[in-house]
């Protein structure tokens, strides 16, 4: 039987130690291909070129053996140069994305790039899994990440993932190594952002965003409580940004927007200033 094939990606380059780890690791499972920017695109979220012409380029930088690519653009941009030209009508069995520098949970996945690619490869019908360490520094030592990537890579080629989905995975810096992984939601925390004004040498002002993450969430299955407590967590996603738990209740607007001179259905006894409450 062919072995399976695994596109593998991320934002903060080609080179970088996170994507080396998650080679390292699938090619014990599939088959290859890497497809990643040339040079970092941390917080690019699903952001996609299309102003000016994305260049893709070989690259050796895993060795002879590993069919790889530079290119210019996104992480998005990698994973749709992925699939309309670079794997000749392959269809990959999974892609992942990573290993990220640094935090992905929570609201960081509207930002991320490295979710963003993964986001994108989802879209594509493709299973994906964004994998995330919390370690900023550009030298990470990211073997503690390996025995989960092992497992969740394995987990979704031998068992597959519900269409339009995707795993956000974050996985602690922990003495010792990870607790072990919890299921668990996204939860609801926010930066709280900053500006810092300077001046460049010729007096031109600029401004230096800067923040803090507050989370005041204090549910016990969410992903921050899991990191928290030192444990890998893990939060199944999808693109479907509908706020479910609003469509019944806002279905009364329909009959106060109704065109001039129709007749309206008041027989909910919706009024105007119910509206208040959305």
């Amino acid at each position: 039987m062919a072995r399976p094939l695994i596109l593998v990606t991320n934002d903060d380059g080609i080179t970088a130690g996170g994507i080396r780890e998650l080679v390292g690791v699938a090619r014990e499972f599939a088959d290859v291909l890497v497809v990643a920017p040339d040079s970092p695109q941390s917080a690019q979220g699903h952001a996609i070129t299309i102003e000016r012409p994305v260049f893709v380029t070989e690259s050796d930088v895993f060795g002879e053996e590993i069919e790889a690519y530079a290119c210019s653009g996104t992480p998005v941009d990698c994973v749709k140069l992925a699939k309309s030209v670079l794997l000749n009508g392959r269809v990959p069995d999974l892609c992942v994305s990573g290993v990220n520098h640094g935090s992905n949970a929570a609201i960081n996945i509207i930002y991320s790039g490295t979710l963003s690619a993964a986001m994108e490869a989802s879209l594509e019908g493709i299973p994906s899994i964004g994998f995330s360490y919390l370690d900023y520094r550009a030298d990470a030592d990211f073997s503690p990440c390996r025995p989960y990537l092992r497992k969740l890579i394995g987990f979704v080629l031998n068992n597959g993932m519900a269409e339009g989905s995707l795993f956000n995975v974050n996985i602690p810096k922990v003495e010792g190594g990870p607790r072990g992984l919890k299921i668990c939601r996204q939860a609801e925390a926010r930066w709280v952002e900053e500006y810092v004004r300077g001046e460049d040498p010729r007096g031109r002002p600029y401004y230096w965003l800067t923040g803090r993450f507050v989370n005041e969430d204090d549910r016990e299955d969410t992903d921050a409580n899991a990191l928290q407590n030192g444990y890998v967590s893990l939060v199944p996603s999808h693109h479907d940004l509908t706020n479910h738990r609003a469509l019944t209740s806002l279905q009364s607007i329909e009959s106060l927007l109704q065109p001039e001179g129709a007749e309206a259905d008041s027989s909910d006894g919706t009024s105007p200033q119910q509206l208040e409450q959305f």
